[in-house]
């Protein structure tokens, strides 16, 4: 991850989510209904953030039930979102304790 000086202008980035390194989706953040900086000053007059915090916003097209066929994930998955210039999450998905309910 990086500070916001060395992003810039956070306009211009973009996310990439892939499935076990499938690329599923792919947009630019200048097409977020919403800036960037108008959902951080909403969240921040609603909740306490603290260094480390990661805000998701909603999902560009590509997800789940607007594939087709549909595509869930399942347990085993790996999923990463990058977002170009700040870094990559990357996350397995795991069963909970009654299963994945789908």
């Amino acid at each position: 991850m990086v500070t916001a000086d060395a992003v810039g202008d956070a306009s211009h980035l973009t996310v990439t989510t892939r499935v076990n390194g499938e690329s599923l989706q792919h947009s630019s953040v200048d097409k977020l209904i919403h800036s960037i900086p108008k959902m951080i000053a909403y969240l921040s007059g609603i909740m306490r953030r603290s260094p480390g915090d990661l805000l998701a916003t909603g999902s560009p097209h590509g997800a789940g039930q607007h594939r087709t066929p549909p595509r869930w994930l399942k347990v085993g998955d790996i999923v990463e979102v990058e977002v170009s210039g700040v870094g990559t999450l990357r996350n397995t998905v795991v069963a909970r304790a009654g299963g994945l309910g789908r």
